[in-house]
């Protein structure tokens, strides 16, 4: 399925800009995560909708350099990460078990049952990373696993770190017939918080009930209507929200995008010693790397390290 209304993000504001929200769909940029991986299913599950939730988070927020999504626990998927880059780039890998991941699944007697993530990932953390790259300290908010969904993961992160109203709910559309293909989608709405002590012309009454109202239109949106390539992100936000002065303000374009390259890895295996060097070899003499995120396999002799290391001393 191709379509123009995925692999995008809408931008909303609600009632004169008193509620800011963001509802993404991801079609193709997932596909070519999952197609570098070949993950199981279940890890391919949990990775779409973390990807989902990166995306979301990342279009909130105003930053120049890199937003990141990480996910750790103590299960058999071990790591999730998705970063995504200022200009909309998004890469996503994970870490598992398999052994592990069988274990579970006959323990759980959930064979070809797709499980929420903390079931996967276990007891961890969960952390947003926002580093604009100019020399300075990344912020990172973090937060425990504690939740039954990714999604009350997520809220109890906005609850304790940011402390802001947030309505949240994520979509992942697994496998299904002939297709092979997973989507995932998210949707969030937040209260605007007042700043300098401007008060919203809306009525306490009308915040309060809109709010309410906002929440029970979240929770009837179906994975069928989200997923549907014929409607747009904005007939189906004009669906929930027409009644609530909806004012869908921009649309951005999501696409993948790997920061990997030959000369930056080449610049990282200069650091090591001869020693370490030799150790990383294999038996034709040469040092084979896999970037995590894409998947593109590099070689290198291990002369081109060694060498210049003998002719800098």
């Amino acid at each position: 399925m191709t379509n123009n209304n995925f692999d995008a993000c809408a931008s909303f504001y609600l009632e004169n800009g008193a509620f800011m929200g963001r509802f993404v769909r991801l079609n193709t940029v997932l596909q070519t995560i999952l197609k570098n991986h070949q993950y199981p299913q279940n890890v391919s599950g949990a990775l779409a909708e973390t990807t989902a939730l990166a995306a979301l988070c990342a279009s909130m927020l105003k930053f120049n350099g890199l937003f990141t999504l990480q996910i750790q626990g103590n299960g058999p998927v071990s790591l999730l990460v998705t970063d995504v880059t200022a200009e909309n780039k998004i890469r996503s890998c994970a870490k598992f078990d398999e052994e592990k991941l069988e274990k579970a699944k006959t323990l759980r007697k959930t064979e070809d049952i797709f499980e929420q993530l903390p079931h996967l990932v276990g007891g961890g953390y969960m952390a947003l990373t926002v580093d604009e790259q100019n020399g300075l300290p990344p912020y990172q908010g973090v937060v425990d696993l504690q939740g039954k969904t990714l999604s009350e993961l997520a809220l109890r992160y906005f609850a304790n770190s940011e402390q802001v109203p947030t309505l949240l709910k994520l979509f992942v559309k697994h496998p299904e017939g002939e297709s092979q293909s997973f989507l995932s989608a998210g949707i969030i709405l937040q209260k605007v918080p007042l700043k300098g002590g401007k008060e919203n012309s809306i009525s306490p009454e009308k915040i309060a009930q809109t709010w309410e109202d906002a929440a029970a239109f979240i929770d009837s949106l179906k994975e069928d209507e989200v997923f549907d390539a014929n409607l747009s992100s904005q007939e189906i936000l004009h669906r929930l929200f027409h009644q609530n002065n909806l004012q869908i303000t921009a649309h951005k374009n999501f696409e993948f995008g790997c920061r990997c390259s030959r000369e930056k890895l080449q610049k990282t295996l200069a650091g090591f010693s001869p020693s370490e060097i030799e150790e990383m070899c294999n038996d034709e003499g040469n040092i084979e790397a896999t970037c995590h995120f894409c998947s593109q396999k590099y070689t290198f002799k291990k002369t081109e390290f060694v060498n210049n290391q003998k002719n800098l001393q």
